[in-house]
């Protein structure tokens, strides 16, 4: 099939609905093909410091390098995206993904693979941008749905991603793991490239300067940030470097934050971003990120521990890695439901029952997490709870952003989404230091409070709309 021809600069791009399903098939196989890039690398971590002569904390790198990368580059992708066109910039995420991707398997040296997983790291900014492109090539009745399918290609990427890795590096030599990842980047870059209609910046937007020094600001503040919050077990949480790097944080991200509010043409609308209707669902999706993160951490260090404990299952990583299977599948199937109760209620109620879905979901995960089927049961709760709630996200960013703004706004969100990551990271290492089945149900316990604290913020939010 031949690339579809871009509009004119500055001109309207309308629905095309004979495009939809295949633009929604492909923008949702790259948000897979992204979310499987990140988490594939997992199986992988005990054997690396054999593998490449490193420290079990040097290793560690190649999760916190895409971690930041992902967090950084994520806004900045979706500012450009809204001025410069989005299909362009899901493009470049694309290829930068595929670029990393191909780069690690060509390398047995930790530092040339940290570097290689931070450039896989831009992959971060395919989901939001790919919402942001449904927004304007989809008829409006039929955004939901597919809004809703883009969110649950985060639970069915990391579902496919740990076991099929595990499998791969169990049977084959290491770096073939890597070679398959940058396959399916490949194939997803070349579909969006070829396949997904192009957009055009929205007509009247005569101001396309980039705000690169506050690109920088927002850069040097989220990496000292995330810096902190993923490192403290490693560093000690009364460390020199982490006080530093903290103190780091609030200065830069203060000074980023005056000079948006004075700048004319700024990278992040603060003022529109400190609106209610924004807010929230911001603050929302940092509660989401930190619930969700949860279930498939906690879940695969669970399996695998030993029978001996006496809560244990003894699973090898490649099961463990399946046991996420059902969570993931869940997700996608739950997408057309989602839709249909945000058509019908609203993504405020959406947001509501999801985030009480996912409290129960914890709840039976405390009750009992020695038996299989009630580990699977649980987590399987918890992602109908999730696909729910990241499917109201979005059309509650949508429905209180200028359609100028989407990308960013998105970005942001998902950036959000991020830091709750790294912030259940830390509280779910803190939690299973003492090795004991307590020290799991204190991690459930903890997460399902979160989404507690989630479904209660929701009645802060106005109306039931969706994206206009």
């Amino acid at each position: 099939m031949t690339a579809v021809a871009p509009a004119r600069p500055g001109a309207a791009v309308s629905p095309d609905p004979s495009a939809g399903p295949r633009t929604l098939g492909v923008l949702a196989f790259s948000g897979v093909a992204a979310t499987l890039v990140q988490t594939s690398i997992v199986p992988l971590l005990p054997s690396l410091p054999r593998l490449t002569g490193a420290s079990a904390t040097d290793v560690g790198w190649l999760v916190t390098a895409t971690l930041l990368a992902g967090a950084v580059a994520t806004p900045l992708l979706g500012r450009a995206g809204d001025l410069y066109g989005r299909h362009r910039m899901m493009v470049l995420s694309l290829a930068l993904l595929t670029l990393g991707s191909l780069a690690c398997p060509l390398t047995s040296t930790l530092g040339l693979l940290i570097a290689a997983r931070a450039v896989q790291g831009a992959g971060a900014g395919v989901i939001p941008l790919a919402i942001s492109l449904l927004r304007s090539r989809m008829p409006r009745e039929r955004v939901g749905s597919g809004v809703a399918l883009m969110s649950s290609t985060v639970g069915i990427g990391a579902a496919l991603g740990l076991p099929l890795a595990a499998l791969l590096v169990q049977r084959f030599d290491w770096h073939w793991m890597f070679w398959a990842t940058a396959v399916v980047s490949a194939a997803a870059l070349a579909g969006v490239a070829w396949l997904v209609p192009a957009d055009e910046p929205p007509a009247g937007r005569r101001d396309t300067r980039f705000d690169w020094l506050g690109a920088l600001g927002l850069s040097a503040g989220l990496t000292a940030l995330l810096l902190a919050v993923s490192q403290g077990t490693a560093w000690g949480w009364g460390s020199a470097r982490l006080l530093g790097c903290a103190v780091a944080a609030v200065a830069l991200l203060l000074f980023w934050g005056r000079r948006q509010l004075r700048t004319g043409r700024p990278l992040v609308d603060l003022r529109l971003t400190a609106r209610r209707g924004v807010l929230l669902p911001h603050l929302a999706a940092l509660l989401a990120g930190f619930s969700f993160y949860a279930n498939s951490l906690v879940t695969v260090q669970l399996v695998q521990e030993p029978r001996g404990t006496g809560f244990g299952l003894g699973l090898s990583v490649a099961a463990a890695g399946l046991c996420l299977l059902p969570s993931g599948l869940v997700m996608v199937a739950f997408a057309p439901v989602s839709a249909r109760f945000s058509r019908a209620r609203g993504p405020r109620a959406t947001l509501a029952a999801g985030s009480a879905v996912i409290t129960l979901g914890y709840l039976v995960r405390i009750a009992d997490s020695r038996a299989l089927w009630a580990v699977l049961v649980g987590s399987a709760v918890v992602s109908v709870g999730t696909a729910l709630v990241y499917s109201a996200l979005p059309l509650l960013v949508m429905a209180a952003v200028p359609a100028a703004d989407t990308a960013a706004a998105n970005g942001i969100n998902v950036l959000m989404r991020t830091v709750g990551q790294a912030l259940c990271s830390a509280a779910v290492a803190q939690a299973l230091g003492s090795g004991t089945l307590r020290g799991y149900q204190i991690a459930f316990a903890l997460a399902g409070a979160v989404a507690l604290i989630t479904c209660a913020g929701s009645t802060l939010l106005r109306g039931k709309d969706g994206p206009a």
